[in-house]
């Protein structure tokens, strides 16, 4: 992925497309911090939370730890020493995801039903990797560091994907409590208002998008291709919680002119009447945070609603979301400055700035757009087990833009396309306006 090309699922079979850009101690540095991270995630949780698996879509918390684990033991371990023993041959069946050529998965709706391997056993399991790991890059050949290196990036950035669906995970699973648990006291900056929305405007012509091989990237991200894109307006900032209520209250969610037909059939049969964790309380809306049950911000961007919610919305307002490829063409000069997972506020902030331009183009929420999730022309996945990565999900979801609160900065880049079906909202999903 990215500078890499997989050929097949052996690290002697990788070949790059540039020089791998990593030293042993950066990349051992990296591999550290990263890994450390997703305990860190863990560490506010009680034994009793690592184990509960409320919906099929979100996977308990020492699942996360293991198959990331997995990850790491499967593509890179037991493929490329040949004196490796497996710490558990089971393992590869319990903590596989969906990667068929590996082996047969266990089932993704019963992932809570485990209870052994033990939280601790697990946390042992990730020592264990970690040490090999680490070993095996202190211990390379020169050669085999260059085949070797670039598994072990895939592996970081897989795990970083991971620690941001452990949060929305853990924050789904807490909000299922009438308790309402608070995972972790975070303060983020507040409002007292925010400017209207102005538009800035993109003139039409024949752009490239897509990734130009400078640094990490997954294979739905390439190759970078020529694409005419017609004259457009971006909206300068999120649609707010304010904004978004204002929606609510006309009454769209019963009247389907704002809708697509599958749109207003799975919010009358899912009972939607507001996006996901918003609840009143006392005639007054609230929404559900990883820091506990709070009175709605109106000045924080809406967050937690699906494809259908984002569209209607843009329908009724007059406008559309944008396409993936504008998305990217209004981010081309602007610095990557946002709210990422960084900043420790778990939950989209409001707007601090009054200046003009794009702004919240980056972390708070992942944005909508109405491009399908389908392969650049050009494409080819990966072959072998590392090709089911994304290649095969590129049918009946829609791209994502921007990054969320949940996100790493580190492992975020213009170019990157998250993906998820039109009714899913249990990501830090927001909604940028088009026209």
């Amino acid at each position: 992925m990215g500078n890499t090309v997989i050929q097949a699922n052996t690290a002697s079979e990788i070949q790059e497309e540039s020089t791998f850009s990593f030293s042993r101690p950066e990349l051992i540095q990296k591999f550290k911090k990263v890994r450390a991270f997703t305990e860190e995630i863990t560490d506010p949780l009680e034994i009793e939370d690592y184990v509960v698996q409320v919906t099929e879509n979100a996977s308990p918390a020492k699942w996360h730890l293991a198959h990331t684990t997995w990850f790491f033991e499967t593509f890179l371990l037991e493929k490329e020493l040949e004196d490796y023993d497996p710490i558990h041959p089971q393992y590869s069946y319990l903590f596989n995801s969906y990667y068929l050529q590996t082996g047969v998965p266990h089932c993704r709706a019963r992932r809570g039903n485990i209870s052994r391997p033990t939280v601790k056993q697990v946390f042992e399991y990730r020592d264990s990797i970690n040490e090999h790991v680490v070993n095996l890059i202190n211990n390379a050949t020169d050669e085999q560091y260059e085949k070797w290196g670039p598994i072990i990036e895939i592996g970081i950035n897989h795990e970083q994907q991971h620690q941001e669906l452990l949060m929305t995970d853990l924050k789904y699973m807490f909000s299922q409590n009438p308790l309402n648990p608070v995972y972790k006291e975070a303060e983020r900056p507040k409002a007292k208002s925010i400017p209207e929305i102005s538009w800035s405007g993109f003139k039409e012509g024949v752009h490239e998008v897509g990734h130009n091989g400078d640094g990490f990237g997954y294979d739905n991200e390439f190759p970078l291709h020529k694409t005419y894109i017609h004259d457009f307006e971006l909206a300068s900032r999120l649609v707010t919680n304010g904004e978004y209520l204002e929606f609510m209250e006309a009454e769209t969610y019963s009247e389907p002119k704002w809708w697509l037909d599958e749109g207003f059939s799975t919010i009358r049969d899912e009972g939607w009447k507001a996006p996901l964790h918003w609840r009143k309380v006392d005639g007054e809306w609230h929404q559900f945070t990883l820091s506990g049950l709070e009175k709605l911000d109106l000045n924080d961007p809406v967050t937690h609603v699906s494809y259908f919610e984002a569209d209607a919305y843009a329908r009724w307002k007059g406008y559309r979301l944008p396409t993936e490829q504008e998305w990217e063409v209004a981010s081309e000069s602007l610095p990557i400055e946002g709210n990422f997972v960084d900043a420790g506020y778990l939950q989209p902030a409001a707007l601090q700035t009054e200046k003009d331009g794009l702004k919240q183009m980056f972390g708070e929420v992942w944005q909508w757009t109405q491009s399908s999730y389908s392969p650049y022309p050009g494409y080819k996945p990966l072959p072998g087990a590392l090709g089911e990565y994304n290649g095969k999900f590129m049918c009946n979801q829609y791209v994502l833009r921007g990054g969320s609160c949940a996100t790493s900065e580190s492992h975020f880049r213009k170019t990157y396309r998250n993906f998820f079906h039109a009714n899913e909202r249990w990501q830090f999903t927001g909604i940028r306006l088009a026209k």
